[in-house]
């Protein structure tokens, strides 16, 4: 089995930063799309600037473009009724992944959720990302930010274009195989099992091998990192681990929910004592209880070794990406959908792109760099160890329940 992705050559990838930037692009695509249309994403949320990705969907169903969406049960656990009529009406195909029924999430086989948000046009030109359709100034919880979130995606066209054509579909016709099974139409049922299981024919040209050239795109190497419970069990986190053990000189990840394993968590400290710089961009706002205060107990084994830790504040941080040596003749980048933590390195449906390019590296550790100097607070170990009892005891209470969590999953972590 394959843990590290191969990465070619000829790719075309253009680094989006923020929803609206995304949900343009989005929309450029999806208008430009002549035959076939697959998108996927965890939270499908239509409020604000995020109508017009819905919009261009029926658009592109209403001109015979075959459209597929799917959305994940807890992220989206339906679609308003006047959009489900509206996507009906076009005839967009939309699917909600593994919807949660009445124990909901009492279930701990049904905290394995689709997270991954990518899109794929005609197989020639594919979206990878953190980025909801969730307008970026709107929060379902917390209601209109006052800045918007701190996220990334990438437009690629190139070789890897076609895995994620395939991945997606297999995604598809596997519902589409277990929705026939529970309505009892076996041979329909056994049509799309045998569908998922089948490579599409569709040649590295046809996959946008050779696109036209595109002011806001580098030429680079590049491959598809993918997390699921069959095939790429552990692959998101060795490709950190390899890239991680192979820096040299300066390490910059910004995780929204980042709670490391040992393993992560030994190559970081390594890493730092062995001369890199490691800078860990991280949630510096409430949002959630578990994914805040849990990470907070590994703090003090990080200082200690030296590791940088800054905290934004600026919004929420959603960000999912690292960059590793970007000034240098091996440059490491990654944008996806990945946290590095147990939710998402051990039970979700994850994909990341990873670029090996000094060009999209040094502009990726810009932002990150800009928003570290200026849209972030240091945590300093003298503050973070005088921190008051009762902050510590919640830190200790959410760290103790994910590792409850994880244990009633059957993992270790």
């Amino acid at each position: 089995m394959r843990h590290s992705p191969i990465l070619r050559d000829g790719h075309q990838i253009q680094l989006i930063e923020g929803g609206l930037a995304y949900f343009e692009a989005l929309v450029a695509a999806l208008d430009q799309a002549r035959s076939q249309v697959h998108m996927e994403t965890y939270i499908f949320d239509l409020h604000g600037a995020a109508v017009m990705v819905a919009e261009a969907l029926e658009r592109a169903a209403l001109r015979g473009v075959r459209v597929c969406l799917v959305v994940d049960g807890v992220g989206t656990p339906n679609l308003p009724a006047l959009w489900h009529q509206r996507f009906d009406r076009a005839g967009v195909a939309w699917r909600i992944y593994s919807p949660l029924g009445t124990l909901g999430l009492l279930i701990p086989s049904r905290w394995r959720r689709l997270h991954r948000k990518l899109c794929v046009m005609d197989g020639h030109l594919a979206f990878c990302g953190g980025i909801n359709i969730l307008d970026d100034w709107y929060d379902p919880q917390h209601g209109t930010l006052a800045q918007p979130r701190f996220d990334f995606a990438v437009c690629v066209r190139g070789a890897l274009v076609q895995q994620v054509q395939e991945t997606m579909t297999q995604l598809w016709w596997r519902m589409q195989g277990v929705r026939h099974v529970r309505q009892q139409q076996f041979p329909e049922a056994f049509s799309s099992f045998r569908a998922a299981g089948l490579h599409l024919p569709w040649t590295q040209d046809d996959a946008g091998g050779r696109a036209p050239s595109d002011r806001g795109h580098r030429v680079a190497k590049a491959g598809l990192l993918l997390r699921d419970n069959v095939l790429h069990r552990s692959q998101i986190e060795r490709a950190y681990l390899k890239a991680i053990g192979a820096a040299r000189h300066e390490i910059i990840i910004a995780n929204a929910y980042f709670l490391p394993g040992r393993r992560l968590r030994k190559a970081l400290i390594h890493a730092a004592q062995r001369g890199v710089r490691v800078r860990l961009l991280l949630q510096g706002r409430y949002e959630y209880f578990m994914q805040y205060h849990a990470v907070r107990p590994v703090y003090g084994v990080l200082l200690a070794a030296g590791v940088e830790i800054h905290e934004y504040h600026a919004s929420f941080l959603h960000a999912k990406v690292a960059v590793m040596d970007a000034d240098n003749d091996h440059p490491w980048a990654t944008v996806g959908s990945s946290n590095l933590d147990p939710l998402s390195l051990l039970l979700a449906r994850e994909a990341n792109v990873v670029v090996a390019d000094k060009g999209f590296a040094q502009k990726l550790h810009q932002r990150l760099s800009w928003a570290i100097d200026t849209q972030s607070t240091a945590v300093l170990a003298p503050v973070y160890t005088q921190r008051p009892w009762h902050q510590r005891a919640r830190d200790r209470i959410a760290f103790g329940l994910m590792r409850l969590a994880l244990f009633l999953t059957g993992n270790r972590y």
